[in-house]
């Protein structure tokens, strides 16, 4: 199985920027991508970043502009960079990984991290 740990969050100053990072450790049949999630209270959760193993990319609407998902395969590191944070971008934010756990497989299965506050200030 995969575990997800993230690291990086905090209170930043609006305007300001972050990068969140997550340490991923095992391993599933398949790996089809990489994920960075966000959730706020009342709101849904929504896809923030994705980088496909072919290293393909792509971002929400509301942060497109202003992040850049990466990946560094050396350190088994995966890398949410945000750039101008506003009070909208207060949230947990999850690393996730997708993919297919056995060869039997039909569909995609999720791993989570367990999240890291991101909280924006005035």
């Amino acid at each position: 199985q995969v575990q997800l740990v993230e690291s990086g969050g905090g209170l930043v100053q609006g305007r300001g920027s972050l990068i969140l990072s997550c340490a991923v450790s095992g391993s599933m049949f398949r790996l089809n991508a990489m994920n960075w999630y966000r959730q706020a209270p009342g709101k849904q959760r929504e896809l923030v970043a994705s980088i496909t193993t072919s290293g393909s990319t792509n971002y929400a609407d509301s942060v497109k502009g202003r992040s850049t998902i990466s990946r560094d395969n050396a350190k088994n590191m995966v890398s949410l960079q945000l750039i101008r944070l506003t009070l909208e971008d207060t949230a947990v934010y999850f690393c996730n990984a997708r993919g297919r756990l056995t060869p039997f497989s039909t569909q995609d299965y999720d791993y989570w991290g367990r999240g890291t506050q991101v909280t924006v200030s005035s």
